[in-house]
């Protein structure tokens, strides 16, 4: 019987466990979607949407806990000051799971794991914007 088996322990011990979501999570919140397996994706899922929640409060207490899991400090503070506020209105179903087929290897079940809002991606457009203007400028 599968009865009170509270998580997936994804065939690790559970500091590799705990390293490998901390690892995910962090990159989500860097890159803001990232491709895994299932099994690791509804992980990191429950992570993650715990960690946006907190972050929709900017307290000190807040920004400790979280800084607990997601060692590096810039990704903290994107957390707070970008995505957080893309979320105050939602409660809840911050990130979405998109299917992508089977692994070529070992046909594992593949799917992206994305946040539901965007942040704005202005400092691309800019260094675009500036690229075309150095190309016209030597033609």
């Amino acid at each position: 019987m599968k009865h009170r088996i509270g998580f997936n322990a994804l065939s690790r011990k559970s500091s590799e466990r705990k390293a490998l979501k901390r690892n995910m999570v962090t990159s989500l919140f860097r890159y803001e979607r990232i491709e895994t397996t299932k099994a690791k994706a509804l992980e990191v899922r429950r992570m993650a949407e715990k960690m946006i929640t907190r972050a929709k409060v900017d307290s000190v207490h807040n920004r400790r806990m979280i800084a607990r899991d997601v060692y590096d400090e810039a990704i903290v503070n994107k957390l707070f000051k970008e995505i957080a506020p893309l979320f105050t209105d939602r409660n809840g179903g911050y990130t979405r799971i998109l299917k992508t087929g089977n692994r070529l290897g070992d046909a594992a079940e593949m799917v992206i794991l994305e946040l539901v809002e965007k942040t704005k991606k202005e400092e691309k457009a800019d260094k675009k914007a500036a690229k075309d203007k150095k190309a016209e400028k030597k033609a």
